[in-house]
């Protein structure tokens, strides 16, 4: 019942509307800070997000919660999956209405062209963030349930420490 109960308040306030707040909190590059992770690496199988350095040391490691759907490359706008592949952090909102939030750049041409291909939008505005806001109090429980409509989200206090180490450029690979 408890499950059940977390699950519906993370659906909802998932669901609210949110567009408005990336429109005017995007940082440049220049306002990102200097961090020593060369790469974020993501494994959706695992429920994993770590940072790793230039030697592909793991400097950091998150337990992550996914979109309600999560297995498979995401295909389109609404299908709760998170997308696979290599991208870009490309950049970075203080505002969100998640707790912080780090953009990251699906979808590139390839995903663009498939799902035109196909007659779909292929979604975006796929992100790492904290917990909605308001909603920080339930730390690391939000990772019992894959709650996001395709984002990785990771608890407020770890997203801090992801926002001060995760420069804006920093390569992205997500892993099935």
């Amino acid at each position: 019942m408890r499950f059940r109960l977390l699950k519906m308040v993370l659906i909802l306030s998932a669901a609210a509307p949110v567009a408005a707040d990336f429109a005017f909190g995007q940082v440049p590059a220049s306002a990102a800070p200097e961090g020593v992770v060369e790469t974020v690496l993501v494994e959706k199988g695992e429920r994993r997000l770590q940072l790793l350095g230039a030697d592909g040391t793991v400097l950091k490691s998150y337990t992550i919660a996914l979109g309600g759907d999560p297995l498979g490359h995401k295909q389109r706008e609404g299908d709760g999956r998170t997308p696979e592949g290599r991208y870009t952090i490309d950049w970075r909102n203080p505002q969100s209405a998640y707790h912080l939030s780090l953009h990251i750049s699906y979808p590139d041409e390839t995903d663009t062209r498939r799902a035109n291909e196909r007659g779909e939008d292929p979604g975006g505005m796929i992100m790492i963030h904290g917990m909605r806001n308001g909603l920080g109090w339930l730390g690391s429980l939000h990772q019992y349930v894959d709650w996001t409509d395709g984002c990785i989200a990771v608890t407020n206090a770890e997203m801090d420490e992801i926002w001060r180490l995760v420069p804006n450029g920093t390569p992205i690979e997500i892993r099935p």
